[in-house]
């Protein structure tokens, strides 16, 4: 049985920032980490454009191959926790090693959902959330004449392995179950300024529709998939890319309290005492929905890794909340979204009537600007293809800050600094020589 005061499962932002939070306040405390990848911590938002061809694998690496040596990690790579004991307080892996914690961070991530569809088995069926699910992807393109793929699923996943795919010269076909691509991050409009990127760049987009079965084509392989209407779309290759769900079965089969995602407190606690939680599989308040779910993220697992392992290493630290907020180029099309960008979506009526929309489309341009407010303060944005203040905007957000006085600039392309009050720019912006 191997002994260790601190334990992380995982290895991707939450405990790799967990494990440098730790070490900031505990350099010596011996510190064991577990991952069923057998690679090093890499960077998921990369996978797709290492699929593409964009950058190369060694790029992934964000550590240093020393990262485990420095730190003084004992690292479990390619091993699986197969069970928790949180009485004992001592995890088995799947080769029976057994190893017992003082403290535990569970940051397990989050898992592809897949639902059950005739012919999901051939050869050919990939998700896509991993680096192992992008290099088994790439192994199969090019071992085999793969001419067009279909990619289930119209989120960011799904398109940004469909822009992977297309630069690969691959003809994509993407399947969408609701009425629009990008359905949880964006509105209608800012929805068809991507599509209509996508079908400039020869990507078929299917709305309101699903696969109901993979057939095969060449034996053990897929030649193509089967819509719920009966329309047969030819095809070498299938992306599963619906969502990621949480991953908290271990943590479930525990004890441990689990809604969507790990019940934590504001410490990150989890309900079991010296068991904290952080990253994907975590459900934690969400300051603008001003209620605890999980925020599948980078930089709110990297905050929450980062808290977590204070709390860990007896340096009390709270988790103030987080912001839902995405930054990524479709088709050419740099696009971010932060916070609450549809209102209709609110389930509290009182809440989305007292909410407000200002925006600025230029169809000819494709430029979309949006700003969601409640009570004169911004809750939250869209921008497609004007994206340069979005750093202002997101500090408002965060800051609360009042907008009425200068609300009339808020959509003009020469919105800045000087345009918000000069108490909050010298909030913004300090320094030496820096005139406000």
């Amino acid at each position: 049985m191997t002994k260790t005061k601190y334990l992380i499962i995982g290895n991707s932002t939450a405990a790799v920032n967990a494990v440098e939070a730790i070490r900031e306040k505990d350099r010596l405390g011996s510190l064991c980490l577990v991952s069923d990848e057998p690679c090093h911590t890499y960077s998921r938002p990369l996978i797709s454009y290492y699929l593409g061809n964009k950058v190369e694998e060694e790029q992934l690496f964000y550590r240093p191959s020393s990262f485990y040596y420095l730190n003084k990690v004992q690292a479990f790579l390619g091993d699986k926790v197969v069970s928790l004991d949180c009485a004992n307080k001592q995890v088995v892996l799947d080769d029976r090693t057994g190893i017992q914690y003082e403290k535990l961070l569970l940051a397990t991530g989050g898992a592809p959902f897949v639902p059950e569809m005739p012919g999901q088995n051939l050869s050919g069926v990939f998700t896509f959330t991993t680096l192992d699910d992008a290099q088994q992807v790439k192994k199969f393109i090019a071992s085999h004449q793969v001419k067009k793929a279909v990619v289930v699923g119209g989120g960011l996943i799904g398109l940004k392995v469909t822009e992977a795919l297309l630069a690969l010269d691959i003809q994509v076909t993407i399947v969408e179950l609701a009425d629009r691509i990008l359905s949880a991050t964006f509105d209608r409009t800012a929805s068809r300024i991507i599509e209509r990127a996508l079908k400039g760049i020869g990507c078929a987009c299917l709305t309101n529709s699903t696969v109901k079965e993979i057939r095969e084509g060449e034996p053990g392989r897929v030649g193509s998939v089967v819509l719920k209407d009966g329309t047969q779309v030819d095809c070498q290759l299938v992306i599963v890319a619906i969502g990621v769900r949480p991953r908290v079965d271990l943590a479930r089969e525990a004890g441990i309290s689990v809604n969507r995602g790990i019940l934590v407190d504001e410490h990150l606690k989890t309900s079991v005492d010296d068991i904290y939680a952080a990253g994907d599989a975590v459900e934690a308040y969400d300051l603008i929905a001003q209620a605890a779910r999980p925020i599948a993220i980078l930089p709110t697992a990297a905050r929450q890794g980062k808290i977590a392992g204070y709390n860990m290493a007896g340096a009390p630290k709270a988790y103030e909340g987080g912001i839902p907020m995405n930054s990524v180029e479709l088709a050419g099309v740099p696009t971010i979204s932060v916070g609450l960008t549809d209102p209709s979506t609110l389930a509290d009526g009182e809440r989305r009537n007292g909410m407000e929309v200002i925006q600025d489309y230029r169809e000819k341009d494709s430029v979309y600007k949006k700003i969601v407010l409640e009570d004169n303060r911004i809750v939250g944005i869209i921008l497609v293809n004007k994206i340069d203040r979005a750093g202002i905007y997101t500090g408002l957000i965060k800051d609360k800050i009042d907008i009425a006085s200068f609300r009339e600039y808020l959509l003009k392309d020469d919105f800045g600094l000087l345009s918000l009050p000069r108490e909050y720019r010298k909030h913004m912006v300090t320094g030496q020589g820096i005139e406000i």
